[in-house]
């Protein structure tokens, strides 16, 4: 890999891991795109750029969050523990079934049904079963599920986990937020299942910039995502997901 596909598989990352489009769905058709065959491990670097840009747009509430654990705010150690229980699925998904999912990642018939089931949940995120309802623990774990899902290539994790949240009648912009806090524990736990693959990079200057740009460009996506969600257009995205999809199933099967 150069500098420049580097480049563009950085921006693919740092667009669609916010929108609600599949990051490591786009990631793969980019991937064949230009014909390359990449560890699983460039593409969890590329989630770091995104976990950057979590870490930086949300420093106030993460600092918030830490200071109230420490001074035993009964709030704070609800929300850390509503994060453990929504982390479990992926974590069990991630140990148990990570020569799996490796195996099917660059699939493209995996992708085309994936983007799918994600159109199919955007659309259902309009119809919330109770309004207004709180988040809940076994609220968490549900959306930790459908976090867990989104291991598969064409799952959008914001778009799953967030759909997921909204159906449950969950408020948009606070099951948003959840979303954003629980990827933080479940891309430190995919790097650390693959840190001994650093090896397999001869050359990470690609890496580091694609990193980089993933940052960067994820910054801006996020800024986007959060004003679409509060005019309630989170949903559009079903349309550009079902679309893609019957494309990719199409190239894929003919």
């Amino acid at each position: 890999m150069d500098i420049f596909q580097a480049i563009i598989l950085g921006i693919v990352q740092g667009i669609t891991e916010w929108l609600p489009v599949s990051s490591s769905g786009h990631l793969v058709l980019f991937e064949h795109l230009f014909g390359l065959t990449q560890p699983l491990l460039f593409d969890i670097m590329l989630h770091v750029g995104s976990l950057f840009v979590v870490l930086f747009f949300f420093r106030k509430e993460i600092l918030e969050l830490i200071a109230g654990v420490f001074d035993g705010d009964k709030e704070k150690l609800l929300i850390v523990l509503m994060m453990v229980i929504a982390t479990i699925p992926i974590a069990i998904v991630g140990y148990f079934f990570q020569d799996f999912i490796e195996s099917i990642f660059k699939d493209l018939r995996t992708v085309g049904f994936a983007l799918l089931f994600t159109a199919l949940i955007l659309f259902l995120s309009r119809y919330p079963y109770k309004k207004e309802g709180k988040l809940t623990l076994w609220k968490a774990f549900v959306i930790g599920v459908f976090q867990a899902v989104a291991i598969l290539p064409g799952v959008s994790r914001s778009g799953s986990t967030i759909s997921s949240g909204m159906m449950l009648g969950i408020r948009k912009e606070e099951v948003a937020k959840f979303s954003f806090l629980i990827f933080i524990p479940a891309i430190l736990g995919a790097l650390a299942l693959h840190i001994g693959d650093i090896t397999a990079f001869t050359d990470p200057l690609p890496v580091i910039v694609g990193t980089l740009v993933s940052a960067i460009v994820g910054y801006f996506s996020l800024k986007l995502l959060m004003n679409i969600i509060k005019k309630d257009k989170f949903s559009w995205f079903s349309v550009y997901c079902l679309i893609l999809g019957i494309v990719v199933l199409i190239v894929a099967y003919v």
